[in-house]
């Protein structure tokens, strides 16, 4: 169902009093994940991670991305970016690539008194849900107190209605 070449990338951030912070993950078709969190606040440092993911895993990423129908949205009569911030997100599926740019955004209220409200709704919950997605499978991964030795953890999502058809595991490798 879901073949070919597939890539995601998130970036939200804006440059500020505390330098430029920002918040960016993507996938790969080779199963990495690569996150980090850049904030200067009281002097912080930039957070990386990266791990695996198998390939169950990737398919319910894609799958959450084709059910969205982001793939059929335009940006063009969403907010340009501007000193509050900025988002990109540029995913590939297949043959099809997207790229979207966009200011941040605070609330819905944003989203509705936007220029095309129900392609930045579409925007905004599939970003909701990928984050949600990422930090769930970061924070699964990141909990082991062994660094030594390959962990091996299944993630199961209890099912809503329909959409989560598939039980997912993923494949994880502690990096030192």
């Amino acid at each position: 169902m879901f073949n070919g070449e597939f890539y995601l990338r998130y970036y939200v951030g804006h440059k500020g009093k505390f330098g430029h912070e920002f918040l960016e993950f993507e996938f790969r078709s080779d199963g990495k994940l690569r996150y980090a969190n850049n904030s200067n606040y009281k002097n912080d440092t930039i957070i990386r991670k990266e791990l695996y993911l198998t390939p169950p895993v990737l398919r319910e990423c894609r799958r959450i991305i084709s059910q969205s129908e982001i793939m059929k949205e335009d940006d063009n009569n969403w907010p340009e970016p501007d000193r509050v911030g900025r988002q990109e997100l540029e995913i590939v599926m297949g043959n099809e690539h997207i790229s979207f740019t966009t200011s941040k955004i605070g609330s819905l209220m944003d989203v509705q008194n936007s220029a095309d409200p129900e392609g930045l709704r579409i925007f905004y919950y599939l970003v909701q849900y990928l984050k949600c997605f990422v930090f769930s499978l970061i924070s699964l991964h990141f909990t082991s107190r062994s660094s030594l030795y390959k962990i091996f953890m299944v993630l199961f999502f209890q099912p809503l209605g329909d959409t989560w058809s598939d039980t997912l595991f993923v494949r994880t490798v502690q990096i030192i």
